[in-house]
C-alpha cells in the first residue's frame, strides 16, 4: 500500500516511518518549509530541510518530498489570523493549530500525484492535531483514508526513543530531555517531559527562540509597525522576512514566552509552553492599530468574532463555512485598518507605546483636559439623564411597592 505522511524528521514520525516501511508499506515521506529553520542563514535553513528529507530516503522512504510552504503559511494562515487578533483563550496564537490545516491541504494534493489512497500523521490519541488534519482530509477528499498509526498502537515517549535506538533511527531526544517540539514561523511549542508537572518551572533547554533573563539586553528597543490595508510591515520587510526578523529581534528581548494550562479538544486539560516572539508584538500592534480606528461598536463585536475565530482554529475547524465568513467580516476594515504603531521591546514584554493612523477616530481637541479644550462640557448633564433613565425609573418602582 502506498502512504504519503506527513514527515517532520522529528522522534514521533521518523519512528513511524520506519514502522510503516517495516510492515511492508511505500511511504512517501513529505515534509514543510514552514519557516521552523528560518532564525539560521539561508543556506543553512535549506540544508536542514534538505537533511530531513535525506534522512527519510536513508530509512527507506519510497520518496520524499520538501515543499516550501513559508509565504503561504504566513500570508494565507497566520496573517488571517493576525486579522481576528486570534489567541485561543486569551493567550495563544495557535502557531501550531494554524498550520495543520495547511499540511492536510498538501497530503491531499500530494497523495493526489502519487496515486496514494491513504495519508498518514504522527498524531497521538489524545492531541488536538489527529482532530485537525482528519477534519480537514475529510473535508478536502473524504475518499481519502487518513491513518493515525500512533494512536492505533500507542508508544510512550521513552518507547519511542528505545525504538529509534534498537532500528538505528537518529533523533535527537534523550530520556533526560524527551521535549516534542513543534515549529513554523509563527511560533514554536515544546511539551512532555518535565513540563507535564504544571508545578515545575519550564527549564531554560526547553527555549531555543528567546532569551533567558541574564542573556537579554539591558536597554529596551523599539519597533515600528506599520499597516497599509491591515497588511503589516516593519523596516522594509513584509511576510515571510517580517516574521522571521521580529522573531530574532523580539526574542533577543524574551518576548513571546508562554506557559499555559490549556483545555484540549478532546476533553483533557493539557500544559503547554510556546514560544511567540512575533505573532505577540504583531497582534499587539494589531490591538493598538483597531483601537485607534474602530468605533465602539465594532470593537466590542469584533471582540466576540475574534474569539470565536481563534476557537474554530484550535478546534481544527478551518474548513468551517463560518471562518470565511469572520475572515470577511475582518476584511470590511481594511480600508481604515493603515497607521504605524510603535512597540518597546524590553526583559520579555511588549508594549505599546505610541500609534497613529490617518483613520483615527481620537480627536485631542475633544480628548485634552487643557487648553484648547472643544467639548460640550454642558450636554453630558442631559445624556447622563438619559442614560440613566431605565435605572431610575426600576428604582421609583421597587419605592413604590414597598411603600404599598
Amino acid at each position: 500500500m502506498k502512504i504519503v505522511l506527513a514527515y517532520s524528521g522529528g522522534l514521533d514520525t521518523s519512528v513511524l516511518l520506519k514502522r510503516l516501511i517495516l510492515e511492508g508499506h511505500e511511504v512517501v515521506a513529505m515534509t514543510l518549509d514552514l519557516g521552523e529553520s528560518d532564525a539560521m542563514a539561508g543556506d543553512g535553513a535549506r540544508a536542514a530541510l534538505e537533511a530531513v528529507r535525506a534522512k527519510a530516503l536513508a530509512l527507506g522512504a519510497y520518496d520524499a518530498v520538501l515543499i516550501d510552504a513559508r509565504d503561504r503559511f504566513v500570508n494565507e494562515y497566520a496573517f488571517a489570523a493576525l486579522r481576528a487578533n486570534a489567541l485561543y483563550q486569551g493567550v495563544y496564537p495557535l502557531s501550531a493549530a494554524l498550520s495543520r490545516p495547511l499540511i492536510a491541504d498538501l497530503l491531499v494534493k500530494t497523495a493526489h500525484e502519487y496515486g496514494a489512497t491513504v495519508v498518514a500523521h504522527g498524531c497521538t490519541g489524545k492531541g488536538n492535531d489527529q482532530v485537525r488534519m482528519e477534519v480537514a482530509v475529510r473535508a478536502l477528499d473524504p475518499e481519502l483514508i487518513c491513518r493515525a498509526p500512533l494512536r492505533e498502537n500507542p508508544l510512550s515517549r521513552p518507547d519511542a526513543i528505545a525504538f529509534a535506538r534498537e532500528h538505528g533511527v537518529p533523533v535527537p531526544h534523550t530520556t533526560e530531555k524527551p521535549y516534542s517540539i513543534d515549529a513554523n514561523l509563527w511560533g514554536r511549542s515544546i511539551e512532555a517531559g518535565v513540563l507535564e508537572d504544571p508545578w515545575c518551572a519550564p527549564p531554560e533547554d526547553a527555549f531555543a527562540w528567546t532569551a533567558a533573563g541574564a542573556a537579554r539586553p539591558a536597554l529596551p528597543e523599539e519597533v515600528a509597525i506599520a499597516f497599509t490595508a491591515d497588511e503589516p510591515a516593519a523596516a522594509g520587510a513584509r511576510g515571510v522576512a517580517l516574521v522571521a526578523a521580529l522573531n530574532a529581534l523580539a526574542g533577543k528581548h524574551g518576548v513571546g514566552r508562554i506557559d499555559l494550562i490549556e483545555d484540549r479538544v478532546v476533553g483533557l486539560k493539557s500544559r503547554e509552553v510556546y514560544e511567540c516572539p512575533a505573532a505577540i508584538v504583531l497582534i499587539a500592534a494589531h490591538r493598538a492599530l483597531e483601537r485607534l480606528v474602530l468605533t465602539r461598536d465594532e470593537l466590542r463585536f469584533k471582540a466576540l468574532a475574534d474569539q470565536r475565530y481563534a476557537e474554530l482554529i484550535y478546534d481544527g475547524l478551518w474548513m468551517q463555512p463560518l471562518r470565511g465568513g469572520l475572515e470577511a467580516f475582518n476584511a470590511s476594515f481594511a480600508p481604515r485598518m493603515s497607521g504605524e504603531v510603535r512597540v518597546r521591546l524590553h526583559q520579555g514584554n511588549a508594549v505599546v507605546t505610541g500609534s497613529r493612523s490617518p483613520c483615527s477616530l481620537y480627536q485631542q481637541r475633544l480628548a485634552t483636559y487643557g487648553a484648547g479644550d472643544a467639548f460640550d462640557h454642558g450636554a453630558a448633564a442631559g445624556f447622563i439623564a438619559l442614560h440613566g433613565l431605565p435605572l431610575e425609573a426600576c428604582a421609583r418602582a421597587a419605592g413604590e411597592r414597598v411603600s404599598a
